[in-house]
């Protein structure tokens, strides 16, 4: 055999080992994991996400696994749970709420964090700003404090008559507290009187609903936030029975039996939160990322509820309604 002949020959097997051993290499499983302030994973948001996820061409347990920490409802759990996360070196945390994302943040600097179905991330302190949120964490909000008074403005084209507006709201979430101030400054401007429910475990419910009653309010403003996103139906119930005209952030309340309901589209902004985790998985950094902004907001009204309280909602108001449940 010549020389070139055996040069060749060595080439040509040196390529097929090392292509085959290219092929043979498995490829890269990212590991998400998912912190939430209510369940660990009965959560239409973060169905939305995976789904989108699936979109972008990831399928789980092939290129992607997922974990799920959920506190329950007991924000005090936060912290460990994205301990528990760090310590499994996920590649990226999703953050389900403020308490969230504020218990992810403290607890990693360096593990991308995309945060999603929270209200203010500069006023609460997780970023720098909107545009450059610098540091570990980006994501998506849905600006509630900013519509605040939207809400409190259509609660009083609504019924006229309202004039002491109970607000149940739990002040261990930062993003609720952020806000109940803004809540606080639009029924000043309203000549709105509040009466603050604060409201921290699904035990306060009751006591919550028998101080709204002896307080007198005749309106209802729930502020989104855990145990109060869990007992939806519940305090519906109540509004209704108590002929309370109430107004929430998000449409499920109104599914659930509520009045009304004026916010961001939830599932929209998960589906954005998606695009984040994807960006990062493919190398982008969490600073470079501005912080997306809702674009749209939804109103909803139930005709059934209004019925049912002997309210008559002004045509005025229902022309603007971007869904009538009747």
């Amino acid at each position: 055999m010549s020389g070139k002949i055996f040069l060749w020959l060595l080439a040509t097997l040196s390529l097929t080992t090392v292509s085959h051993a290219h092929a043979q290499q498995p490829k890269k499983v990212f590991h998400i994991g998912f912190l939430s302030s209510g369940a660990s994973s009965a959560s239409e948001n973060i169905e939305v996400i995976r789904q989108r996820l699936r979109e972008l061409g990831y399928v789980e347990g092939k290129n992607i696994a997922f974990e799920y920490r959920g506190a329950e409802g007991k924000i005090d759990r936060l912290p460990d749970l994205a301990a528990e996360l760090v310590r499994l070196k996920v590649d990226v945390i999703v953050t389900l709420s403020t308490p969230a994302a504020v218990a992810a943040k403290n607890a990693t600097t360096t593990i991308p964090i995309v945060m999603t179905s929270l209200s203010d991330p500069v006023a609460t302190g997780l970023v720098a700003s909107l545009a450059r949120p610098g540091g570990n964490i980006t994501g998506v909000t849905i600006m509630n404090a900013e519509t605040a008074g939207k809400r409190l403005q259509l609660l009083k084209e609504t019924a006229p008559k309202v004039s002491r507006v109970a607000v149940l709201w739990n002040s261990d979430n930062p993003g609720a507290a952020v806000v109940f101030k803004q809540t606080q400054a639009a029924a000043q401007d309203l000549g709105l009187q509040l009466q603050s429910q604060d409201m921290q475990s699904i035990n306060d419910l009751e006591g919550a609903f028998k101080a709204v009653t002896r307080g007198a309010a005749n309106a209802l403003v729930l502020l989104a936030s855990n145990p109060i996103g869990t007992r939806l139906r519940k305090i519906a119930d109540f509004a209704i029975k108590n002929r309370l005209p109430s107004i929430h952030d998000r449409s499920d309340f109104v599914e659930a039996g509520g009045l009304m309901s004026y916010g961001t589209q939830l599932p929209d902004m998960s589906r954005r939160a998606a695009s984040y985790v994807d960006k990062i998985l493919k190398g982008s950094k969490p600073a470079d990322l501005p912080v997306e902004q809702p674009m749209k907001f939804e109103f909803v009204i139930n005709l059934k509820a209004a019925k049912q309280i002997g309210l008559t909602i002004p045509q005025s108001v229902l022309y603007r309604a971007d869904k009538v449940i009747k």
